[in-house]
């Protein structure tokens, strides 16, 4: 089953390889931009950036993704290949899942991009009639080489004049149409994803095996570790007025509530009463964000938290925290014996990276089973989520496909990709094996081969987990 699958990825690999790409070259532009940038590069992200490189200056069609923790600083790679992009002539796009996360990219990518004379237009579900035409303009007559934006940018009437290269934050986040669409929008576009959840060595393969991985595993100079305490639910009196005193003095604050029950109403109550007791301690300054909230009143939470109007953010899901607020410095997680590892991991990720000394909070109810024991004490004595990552997959150990599915695993009959992750990489060389020596799978074991994809149902045409 691995080997019919791992042939399945190798045989979509081989596939994209095949297409030809626009062929980018470094040049002065990008040199530019990252001269005038305010830091300077970490080793991994000038070895992320050459392996970017290497794939555009190839001409033949870029499947990159870029893994690396919240705050390691892979918009900058992305940045720099933007300009690299835009030397040679293309137009880019980076596409974020929420308005909030592209308004973040926009900050962070125009400043720099538009001192070297480049136009970067920002187009979201937000823009409505003559200034959307503008710029839809811009981006049909190539007077703008970047766009950043949300599912916006892939409806029907968005045409761009030379589109290269398309990189999508959070790529798990979209479907596999939605990623096509922004890709169909250019010919061979080149693709590079971007994740901030680290996944284990051992099942990239399983995940991304049709595309290739860098990995950015160093943080930048000037973060600020984040202490990290687990406490006791019963103490949250106490950790409630140390929360007020830091408030008063200018601090802000996540305060998470998970998504525990069966039931979105019981958990939706958990995060409004505890949004009102904060309310009654610490005043008006208390925000509150859910998943059943329209978009535009939780942007405007969010916005509010992020102009240092809302002091604490309460919020239900850990899908709407993606946002940087420098300022926000303290992490409370209620239940936190409930989140997976990675999770608690990218929660923390958002605090720390601003001036003040920031801490995490992992509230647990207690006793606690030895399993999330062993968790809590991984996070408080490491703060390196790939290491973090092969952790929490030793904890699992076999037997929690339901963790795994989530995490987009493909849906095995009879391997575990915990238990068999040795087999996986012993697969995946056999496949490569195979197909170099016989493309077209017309020998004897070619034939073989072919009937093990159809047993298996793995063929490299078919939906499997489609990740560009």
């Amino acid at each position: 089953e691995l080997l019919a699958h791992q042939l399945a990825l190798a045989q979509r690999k081989a596939g994209k390889r095949a297409q030809p790409g626009p062929r980018i070259v470094s040049g002065d532009l990008a040199e530019a931009a990252e001269k005038a940038l305010p830091f300077r590069l970490t080793g991994a992200q000038v070895r992320a950036l050459a392996e970017v490189r290497g794939d555009l200056a190839h001409g033949e069609r870029m499947s990159r993704l870029l893994q690396g923790d919240v705050g390691s600083g892979k918009t900058v790679v992305a940045m720099l290949a933007m300009a690299d992009a835009a030397g040679a002539g293309f137009q880019s796009a980076l596409m974020a899942p929420t308005e909030i996360l592209a308004r973040q990219h926009y900050e962070t990518l125009a400043p720099p991009l538009e001192a070297q004379g480049l136009a970067v237009v920002l187009l979201t579900g937000r823009d409505k009639g003559a200034a959307r035409a503008a710029k839809l303009q811009k981006l049909a007559d190539g007077s703008a080489a970047v766009a950043v934006g949300t599912h916006a940018l892939f409806q029907d009437d968005v045409a761009f004049k030379s589109l290269a290269l398309t990189i999508i934050d959070e790529q798990h986040r979209f479907g596999v149409n939605e990623r096509r669409r922004l890709q169909e929008k250019g010919d061979g576009v080149h693709l590079l994803a971007m994740s901030a959840t680290p996944i284990p060595r051992t099942l990239e393969l399983t995940v991304f095996g049709d595309l290739d991985v860098s990995r950015i595993d160093e943080k930048p100079p000037g973060r600020t570790p984040v202490a990290t305490r687990a406490a006791p639910t019963p103490r949250v009196p106490e950790i409630v007025d140390r929360l007020r005193v830091a408030i008063e003095g200018g601090a802000q604050a996540f305060w998470i509530c998970p998504l525990v029950s069966e039931s979105e109403k019981v958990d939706l109550r958990a995060a409004e009463d505890r949004a009102a007791d904060l309310k009654k301690i610490l005043g008006s300054r208390v925000g509150l964000v859910h998943g059943q909230m329209p978009a535009a009143e939780k942007d405007a939470v969010m916005q509010a938290f992020v102009d240092g109007e809302v002091g604490v953010l309460v919020a239900t899901t850990v899908v709407e925290v993606g946002v940087n607020v420098p300022n926000a410095s303290i992490m409370v997680i209620e239940h936190a014996d409930r989140f997976g590892l990675a999770q608690l991991h990218q929660l923390r990720g958002r605090v720390g990276r601003g001036m003040r000394e920031s801490s995490c909070v992992l509230l647990y109810d207690p006793p606690l089973s030895e399993v999330a024991q062993q968790r809590l004490d991984i996070l408080r004595r490491s703060d390196d989520g790939f290491e973090i990552a092969e952790k929490d997959l030793e904890l699992r150990g076999g037997g929690d496909p339901l963790g795994l599915k989530q995490s987009g695993f493909p849906a095995y009959r009879l391997a575990d990709p915990v238990a068999h992750r040795d087999l996986i990489a012993v697969a995946a060389d056999d496949a490569r094996l195979i197909l170099a020596r016989d493309p077209g799978l017309t020998s004897p074991r070619g034939e073989a081969v072919r009937t093990l994809q159809a047993l298996f149902d793995w063929k490299p045409a078919s939906g499997l987990n489609d990740a560009g």
